[in-house]
């Protein structure tokens, strides 16, 4: 796990408030939503939101490229690590 995922896993932790996981918990490549991790809509904005202040990028919410983005805590990385200002 290189420090990214490692830095996201902790902020999708704390974000959701999620107390019962640990970074170690949350595969890498599993999916966020759905069968993953389970996560919806209103914690899709709110872990958004805090990307977008920590890492200083911009979210288009209006693109389907979104959605691959957000897929798995890889692509998070991979997103933020390349579109970080």
């Amino acid at each position: 796990m290189n420090k990214t995922e490692l830095d996201l896993k902790k902020l999708i932790i704390e974000v959701l408030c999620l107390e019962d996981i640990s970074p170690d918990d949350i595969d890498s490549a599993a999916p966020l939503f759905g069968d993953g991790m389970g996560l919806d809509s209103i914690d899709a904005l709110e872990l958004g939101v805090a990307i977008r202040l920590k890492y200083a990028v911009d979210l288009d919410v209006d693109t389907e490229e979104i959605r691959e983005h957000f897929a798995s805590v890889c692509n998070l990385a991979r997103f933020v690590t390349t579109s970080g200002k």
